[in-house]
């Protein structure tokens, strides 16, 4: 404890850290050594890594998608009631694999990650702290998990408001554990008897709840196994409102436009309503986008609706496949293929970029490579998944190492080079003319491709080679390279680079053609299990009530998880 009067908390995150300047970290002797005490500033410091407020939730939906591999089948995003204060707060909650004891004190602690897989989202240990200090002043976590045969259940305070309320310099995270003792069918304490009052009565001091049982009804809603994460004392924006706007859409979470962006959620323009737009201030158009490919088996509930989710590339017209191989001090770090086409809504809307994705994880959604003062790329939007570049720590961008500005000035040429050739399908003048193949020999068309090679560090003839001899060929589909006249057709036969360009885009969309049946025949099986699910629901509500251990209102919430 500090002798120093602690600064009253201030309740806008980016006034908050103007914590009593008095204490500080230091090292102290502990039985002859030394440790290093992590100032309660640190949690607001560390937390200003995150700009933006949906960026911070993204991170603790993360945490559960990585649970997918652990058996988790949801992750819920909703609003909850402080029953102390009345005040709004956030739910996270998943029925992933949960958290023993061990692994909850390295949840909150900083720096630990035990995400080995190269699939997992998450690398650095330290989302978790970061994410939930930037929504709120305050977080609990609970978590039930069966680990070597033994069930245990842990609750976990991350409290700046106890922090600076007890004038603290170093940061302490009360903690209560519990084992499930099979012969009693009872949860006992795992710590000593004293150990688990003093904490207990910090967590029912500076929690959400103020007895023991309604501690142990919040693990008893996860259920067998899983983690529940409440973010209490939100912050509010400069303007002094709730920064989480829970009332404008009962089915959304929103982030006033105004405050964010300078722009108006009211505007009813194309392009002001488009997803590039709308996801900066509404959380459930950005989780739509937020992964590149989710389990049929896996959902995210939001406000109690599902979050649909929506495949960009699938929305584009006129879509081209340009493969990348990026290239590193002469080694190269594998091929992505980009999809790039205009946006269904073109020429009537004015968005362009690239949506990047790394490990499944939008990092950069519409990212304008191209600039703004032309509109040389009006339209034109690409999906790649880049994971030979590394995102900043709070995944909103990527480190900028020489990788990443190759990835830049390539996408810009991407760009670029689709709008010349492809501009006048929807309206616009052609910027580039058409010519006959017989124009163009093979030999420069060879020494073009190889000095491309050379000035990119990248392999794309295919792409070159349809660019220089002029033919427009359209991979959605062969009936273009059937549409050729005849003279032409003769030609390219006569250049064997041309016809194995032309046999490999039939392939490629009879691949398509196939992914795309197995996909409707997958939604059917998903739509008919969807219907039976339901029904054994109402089934399981129908057999509570008439049992009496149920209620209405809390069975209907319980069918709607």
């Amino acid at each position: 404890m500090s002798p120093i009067c602690p600064a009253p908390l201030c309740r806008q995150f980016w006034k908050a850290g103007n914590y009593d300047d008095g204490l500080f970290s230091k090292s102290s002797p502990k039985n002859g050594a030394s440790f290093l005490r992590i100032h309660p500033k640190f949690l607001h410091s560390n937390a200003t890594s995150h700009k933006w407020a949906f960026g911070a939730i993204a991170e603790l939906v993360d945490n559960a998608v990585d649970e997918i591999q652990n058996g988790a089948t949801f992750v819920i995003v909703d609003k909850l009631l402080n029953p102390k204060d009345g005040s709004s707060a956030l739910l996270i909650q998943d029925n992933g694999g949960g958290m023993d004891p061990e692994a909850m004190r390295c949840c909150l602690s900083f720096g630990f990650s035990d995400k080995k897989s190269e699939a997992a989202i998450g690398q650095y240990g330290n989302g978790f702290k970061t994410s939930s200090m930037r929504l709120g002043a305050d977080v609990i976590v609970f978590s039930r998990c069966m680990k070597n045969r033994q069930w245990t259940q842990s609750i976990g305070l991350l409290s700046y408001t106890f922090l600076t309320g007890e004038g603290l310099d170093r940061i302490v995270v009360p903690m209560v554990e519990y084992e499930f003792i099979s012969t009693t069918g009872k949860w006992n304490s795992i710590r000593p008897e004293q150990h688990f009052v003093n904490n207990l009565s910090l967590l029912l001091q500076w929690s959400p709840f103020s007895t023991e049982e309604a501690l142990l009804k919040q693990l008893d809603d996860i259920g067998d196994h899983g983690s529940r994460i409440i973010i209490y004392n939100l912050w509010l924006n400069n303007e002094g409102k709730m920064e989480l706007d829970f009332q404008s859409d009962p089915e959304d979470i929103r982030i006033s436009c105004d405050a964010e962006s300078g722009k108006s959620c009211s505007s009813t323009s194309v392009s002001d309503l488009h997803l590039a737009n709308t996801l900066q201030y509404s959380l459930r158009a950005y989780l739509s986008i937020l992964y590149l490919k989710i389990p049929e088996n896996f959902c995210i509930w939001l406000r109690g609706r599902i979050v649909e989710y929506h495949n960009i590339a699938r929305d584009l017209k006129y879509p081209e496949f340009i493969v990348y191989k990026p290239q590193n001090g002469g080694c190269k770090e594998g091929s992505v293929i980009t999809s790039i086409g205009f946006l269904k809504e073109a020429p009537l809307v004015n968005i362009h970029g690239f949506n990047v994705y790394h490990r499944n994880r939008l990092i950069l959604p519409f990212w304008n490579v191209a600039g703004s003062s032309t509109a040389r790329s009006r339209g034109v939007v690409g999906v790649l998944e880049a994971n030979f570049i590394q995102p900043t720590h709070n995944k909103q961008d990527f480190e900028k190492t020489p990788l990443f500005q190759k990835l830049e000035n390539r996408l810009k040429e991407m760009t670029w080079e689709y709008w010349d050739y492809h501009c006048g399908l929807i309206g616009y003048h052609a910027t580039k003319r058409l010519h006959k193949p017989s124009q163009v020999s093979s030999e420069s068309r060879q020494k073009h491709a190889t000095t491309k090679r050379k000035d990119h560090d990248h392999s794309i003839e295919p792409e070159i080679l349809k660019r220089k001899a002029g033919l427009k060929v359209n991979l959605t589909g062969p009936e273009s390279i059937q549409n050729l006249p005849a003279t032409t057709t003769t030609s390219h036969l006569e250049d064997q680079e041309i016809v194995l360009l032309l046999k490999e885009n039939k392939r490629l969309y009879a691949r398509c053609s196939e992914y795309e049946k197995m996909d409707e025949e997958l939604n059917a099986k998903v739509t008919l299990l969807r219907k039976e699910l339901k029904e054994a629901q109402r089934e399981y509500g129908r057999l509570l009530i008439e049992s009496g251990s149920l209620d209405y209102p809390k069975m209907e919430s319980t069918v709607t998880l």
